[in-house]
């Protein structure tokens, strides 16, 4: 396993910042949440791109993937969604990401699986992947992976396993790793203080069954990224990612093998 950690943990603090933090705890890479306020997004000109790209890049670091925001199974017109998705795609390829993460924003398989389609081949030529999160109306692998078989472009697709939201909406770890699959792409880490309350809590002091999902991940091979999303944007008075850094490391060394 690779480690990486989520800007979404560093409101306001900057990219420099943010390649700082993860440099000092032993990240591989950094997932980047595309927004405004991260001073990472799709309204980037060629020169700010670049920059993005080798400041991560002179610190020996991977961008892991682009956190966007785009619904890929909202209800509503398709072209829209598809643009936004071009967008993220076209600035993943800028900055040498791999993935552009997606929520579902809605629960109509079809809907998803024919936008994942429609962006296809832009994803192919560019060489990036679409990541559709287990979160929101689809929360489970179950759910996420009925937009994936409909859709049915793996070269271009994945899912990101979110470890708290299958979990919280009673899937357990063992059956949303066996929906998955092949799939699987990216892993979230986190832990929270029950399944009704959401709040992030540091690795191993909340509910979310971390020990049991690192031994299937183990059990399955799983080498890919393992991405610290610590959701200080959302509960800005837990404590800084700094504190919570060391136990996602110890995570990913117990079930994934050394790090950097």
């Amino acid at each position: 396993m690779k480690l990486a950690v989520s800007t979404l943990g560093m409101p306001g603090e900057g990219l420099d910042r943010a390649v700082e933090v993860a440099t000092e705890h032993g990240c591989q890479g950094l997932e980047l949440r595309l927004h405004p306020d991260t001073g990472v997004h799709a309204g980037l000109g060629p020169e700010e791109r670049r920059s993005v790209r080798e400041r991560v890049a002179a610190a020996g670091l991977e961008i892991a993937a682009l956190a966007g925001y785009a619904g890929v199974c909202e209800p509503g017109p398709d072209e829209p969604v598809v643009e936004q998705i071009l967008g993220d795609l076209a600035l993943a390829a800028d900055l040498g990401a791999p993935g552009v993460r997606v929520f579902p924003r809605g629960a109509d398989p079809a809907v998803g699986a024919r936008r994942l389609k429609a962006v296809s081949g832009a994803a192919r030529d560019l060489g990036v992947r679409v990541l559709v999160e287990t979160h929101d109306a689809l929360a489970t692998g179950a759910g996420v992976a009925r937009v994936l078989d409909e859709a049915a472009c793996p070269e271009t697709t994945g899912v990101i396993w979110d470890l708290l939201h299958p979990w919280r909406h009673g899937e357990p770890p063992a059956e949303t790793l066996r929906a998955l699959g092949p799939w699987l792409a990216y892993v979230q880490v986190k832990d929270a203080v029950s399944a009704e309350d959401t709040t992030p809590v540091p690795m191993g002091t909340g509910s979310v069954p971390l020990e049991e999902c690192g031994e299937l991940l183990r059990g399955a091979g799983y080498e890919g990224w393992v991405s610290l999303e610590w959701e200080r944007t959302w509960y800005p008075h837990v404590a800084p990612v700094e504190e919570i850094l060391p136990g996602a490391a110890a995570w990913v060394r117990r079930f994934g093998g050394a790090l950097r």
